[in-house]
């Protein structure tokens, strides 16, 4: 590999990735890569989301075990690690038959409310897929988180149930499991730009292994094409894949539209960099990055996010287009357009954020163009609806606010508390309707 595949980390230092000949002797086995790709997202999903790993919260003894069955798969594909000066065991990277060098160890600094911030040993995972010929000294990143809530039930919907385990399949298994299948597909057909595979730790915490990685980058930033990050893409419902950061390159929206073939999607586009996902770290240190989900649903951060519940076809069909948009990426001769969105949400709190006041809406979020919050469901029992709001409605005032996109709604949702009777005014087939709702306390 040419010299300049270095990290940018003072840690790294000019430590070198051993890839290139070194990969090429060292073949993944057969079965390995001939199993179809549904039974090995089926599996996949089906053991990140299983009771041994006990909904991988952050710090926890089931998301560590999670790291090392992502890093094995990696090892067992013969990718190469990345190079830790400080790991005497990884210092070389490349192709080193340990699993551990995959992972990729770090302390998190976990923002606490009115209080110093809360150290926890944690890690990401990561491994590197070469390219082929000149384009391979620069980089396309492929990435997901793998942690969810463990039993913590304090940012989960159904915190009436305690510290029972939150699986997280689609929340984030089905991501997990997608780069994971990414990766043994460009294993057995490398593109031409090399591939950074990489899985984040500690989302549910504010992004905190995705912040960690782009802030110390394995390869120079200067020489990323971009960042395609997959979070909650297992429920796919009438073909509909939202995909954000579609503005962030000036090539980008062509490229997202010309990965949609028969049979085709319904594609979102949504032209943001920001969002409640990994992909913000990336386009927060101005690099193009895509968003891949298929929208919140009513088991998001409960206990019954579980794997017999996700659309299988669905994560195939996810699959499928996000290795064509990487090869786009990847293979494509020239470099993509870098570029910042205007957005009414930018810097704005996450809409998955939420507090003890609690309505019962699932969002709609790929109506970027709705003025408006559209509601794609509501929860059963919940004020909501009980107070007659639908599937379909938008959501254009909530007391004296004005809501004309999602931030809008959860800064008017904030403002109150569970008890408050509000006035909310839908748009529901070309029509006002004005509803009368007592908001609930969550749980």
């Amino acid at each position: 590999m040419p010299a300049h595949f270095r990290s940018r980390s003072a840690a790294l230092g000019a430590a070198v990735l051993l890839l290139g000949a070194c990969h090429g002797a060292n073949r993944p086995s057969s079965a390995l890569l001939s199993t179809s790709t549904d039974a090995q997202l089926r599996a996949d999903v089906a053991q990140l989301a299983g009771p041994a790993f006990e909904g991988r919260g952050t710090g926890t003894p089931g998301n560590d075990s999670a790291a090392v069955f992502i890093a094995r798969r990696y090892n067992a594909l013969r990718l190469s690690s990345i190079a830790q000066a400080d790991r005497a065991a990884c210092a070389k990277g490349g192709v080193t038959g340990s699993a551990d060098c995959f992972i990729l160890p770090f302390t998190a600094n976990v923002p606490v409310r009115n209080g110093a911030p809360r150290q926890l040993k944690t890690q990401n995972v990561a491994a590197i897929i070469p390219g082929n010929g000149p384009l391979a000294g620069e980089y396309v990143i492929v990435g997901a988180h793998f942690d969810h809530l463990g039993r913590d039930s304090s940012s989960a919907r159904d915190p009436e149930k305690g510290r029972v385990v939150r699986p997280g399949a689609d929340d984030n298994g089905s991501g997990t499991a997608a780069v994971m299948e990414v990766a043994r597909r460009l294993a057995k057909r490398p593109a031409n730009r090399t591939i950074v595979i990489a899985n984040f730790t500690g989302e549910e915490l504010g992004l905190i292994g995705a912040e960690q990685f782009a802030s110390h980058l394995p390869v120079p930033k200067e020489k990323v094409q971009a960042m395609v990050n997959l979070d909650m893409v297992g429920r796919m419902k009438n073909d509909k894949l939202i995909v954000y950061g579609v503005l962030t390159a000036t090539e980008m929206k062509e490229i997202v539209e010309a990965a949609n073939v028969e049979p085709k999607l319904t594609i979102s586009a949504v032209g943001d960099g920001e969002g409640p996902s990994d992909h913000a770290a990336f386009y927060r240190k101005d690099l193009p990055a895509l968003h891949l989900f298929t929208d919140l649903h009513d088991d998001y951060h409960t206990a019954v996010d579980v794997a017999e519940r996700l659309n299988i076809d669905g994560l195939v069909r996810v699959v499928d287009y996000t290795e064509r948009v990487v090869r786009a990426l990847a293979d494509r001769p020239g470099r993509v357009t870098f570029q910042r969105v205007q957005t009414a949400g930018a810097n704005r709190p996450s809409a998955r954020a939420g507090s003890g006041v609690y309505l019962g809406t699932i969002p709609d979020m790929g109506a970027a163009d709705v003025k408006g919050m559209q509601i794609s469901g509501v929860r059963p029992g919940s004020p909501a609806e009980q107070g007659g709001i639908k599937a379909g409605d938008i959501i254009v005032k909530f007391g004296p606010k004005v809501i004309t996109n999602i931030y809008d709604y959860t800064d008017a949702l904030g403002a109150y508390k569970p008890g408050d009777a509000v006035e909310i005014v839908v748009k529901r087939g070309g029509s006002e309707v004005t509803l009368q709702i007592t908001l609930g306390k969550r749980g």
